[in-house]
C-alpha cells in the first residue's frame, strides 16, 4: 500500500530507499525543506559498502510503502549525483546542480507577497 509521504522529517528517515528498478541503495538519512515552502525537497541517503557516502536524492515522484521510499531513478543516477556535503542545508547553487543532475527543472520561487494598499486619501 502506498502511503503520503508525510509532512514531518521522521516519517521519512530510517526508510530503506529502493530506486526505480527495485533495487536496494541505502538508507534515508537527513530530510532537506524547501526553504521558500518548508515542504520536504530532498533526502539524504547513506550509501556504499560500508554506509561511508551520503548522496542527495529529490523527493519528486517519491513513494512511501510500509518501510520503503521508491524513488524515480535508477541506483547508477544515484550513485553518481554530485557530491554536496550535507551539513544541514542546500544554498540555491548547490540545488540547481543537483537538479540538472536528476533531469529536473526547479520551481519558481514563490512571488513575494504584494505591498499594502496605499490609504485612503484624506
Amino acid at each position: 500500500m502506498n502511503a503520503p509521504l508525510g509532512e514531518t522529517p521522521q516519517h521519512l528517515t530510517g526508510l530503506t530507499v529502493v530506486d526505480s528498478q527495485g533495487s536496494k541503495v541505502g538508507t534515508v538519512q537527513q530530510v532537506y525543506r524547501d526553504d521558500a515552502t518548508n515542504a520536504p525537497e530532498w533526502i539524504t541517503v547513506r550509501t556504499g559498502l560500508f554506509g561511508m557516502k551520503e548522496i542527495f536524492v529529490p523527493l519528486a515522484g517519491a513513494r512511501r510503502t510500509g518501510g520503503e521510499l521508491h524513488v524515480p531513478y535508477p541506483k547508477d543516477t544515484i550513485k553518481h549525483a554530485p557530491r554536496i556535503d550535507a551539513n544541514g542545508h542546500l544554498d540555491p547553487s548547490e540545488e540547481a546542480v543537483l537538479y540538472r543532475h536528476y533531469g529536473l527543472i526547479r520551481p519558481p520561487d514563490p512571488a513575494p507577497p504584494a505591498p499594502p494598499p496605499d490609504p485612503p486619501a484624506a
